[in-house]
């Protein structure tokens, strides 16, 4: 169990160190500053040399692509990852297992969607997300149908349970393939927090908080993404996750909303959710995405004030994930030239 100062020192006390020394490398609004003034993606190159990014695109030819920025940012993460994952003891290895989850998700969605529409298996494997991959995948073939990959591969992942506990065969097609992802994330989410249950309250108090946003934000959109759809209310609600400051009320608030209205009616006994959907309304610049985003930022942030728990590995990569949206966003706006719309990123750290 994590959470003892007795012995969280001896397993995990040099991992912790390590990650929160990670942190002090994530670009903070000097470096955005200096980023957003480049006027080509070489220039970006060369300001993030001088960051922990180091000469991670050394080797890369001109001219450079945002892709490619992209794709180097997140190998960067994935190495601190990896070795994090090569050195960590149970249960915090376990913990770590967790987080590739998520990743695993989004890879097995898309090779379902790959597999319906017989694209090649080495360019979708190619696309999948580094920490979300697994053991089967170099098996998959173009011949296969979606039926023998659920029989062949996907139920002998890590997230077999999930997949056999909620889907079958028969439901790997096209029209419910983000009902796939959704059925799979709350799953996910809800085994991810009762194992965060058993690891002690230093672990839980900030997972629990930080597993429960996103299911809220989960439930959130797949109620707004779902008007004009075909999918009923009662299959809806089957799809929001058990937990977060949603459940169980504005779970069943949220299952009866018809538009966009009542969505904001049914949060509104919330005060975190009503004022980010103000924030949405007084800003045209700002998304609910973005205001999601912003508010995750600072409770990853507040995940590193706790001592004695797996929380801050958690908090890292989501505050590096956002580390990266910034820095494709900003590469993005040099390249399509819309320097007007650069500083819509979400600063991390002043």
């Amino acid at each position: 169990m994590s959470g003892s100062m007795l012995t969280y020192n001896i397993n995990d006390g040099f991992l912790d160190g390590i990650v929160r020394g990670y942190r002090l490398g994530i670009l903070r609004a000097p470096d955005y500053s200096n980023l957003t003034q480049c006027d080509s993606l070489d220039d970006m190159k060369m300001h993030l040399q001088g960051t922990d990014y180091g000469d991670f695109l050394e080797n890369e030819p001109s001219p450079l692509h945002t892709t490619t920025i992209g794709e180097k940012c997140t190998l960067k993460m994935v190495e601190q990852f990896n070795y994090l994952r090569a050195h960590a003891v149970k249960p915090l290895s376990t913990f770590l297992d967790y987080i590739t989850y998520g990743y695993m998700i989004d890879n097995v969605v898309l090779l379902i969607t790959g597999t319906l529409h017989e694209r090649d298996p080495e360019e979708l494997k190619d696309k999948c997300h580094p920490l979300g991959k697994f053991e089967g995948m170099g098996s998959i073939t173009i011949e296969q149908t979606t039926a023998d990959l659920y029989n062949n591969v996907l139920v002998d992942t890590p997230l077999g349970p999930y997949i056999q506990g909620a889907l079958a065969a028969q439901d790997l097609d096209e029209k419910h393939i983000e009902e796939i992802r959704n059925t799979l994330y709350k799953a996910y989410l809800e085994d991810f927090d009762r194992f965060c249950k058993t690891l002690g309250p230093s672990t839980y108090e900030v997972m629990h908080t930080l597993l429960g946003f996103e299911a809220d934000r989960r439930s959130i959109n797949i109620t707004l993404n779902s008007f004009g759809t075909e999918l009923e209310k009662e299959d809806r609600a089957k799809l929001y996750p058990r937990l977060g400051l949603l459940y169980p009320e504005g779970i069943r608030n949220l299952a009866q909303a018809e538009d966009s209205d009542q969505v904001q009616t049914a949060l509104a006994h919330i005060p975190i959710f009503k004022s980010l959907f103000s924030d949405v309304g007084f800003d045209e610049d700002k998304s609910l995405e973005d205001a999601f985003f912003e508010h995750e930022v600072k409770l990853n942030k507040l995940a590193f004030e706790q001592q004695f728990g797996y929380g801050a590995f958690y908090a890292y990569f989501k505050l590096k994930e956002q580390e990266i949206r910034n820095i494709v966003w900003i590469a993005e706006c040099i390249m399509q030239d819309q320097k007007s719309k650069i500083s819509q990123y979400i600063n991390i750290y002043d």
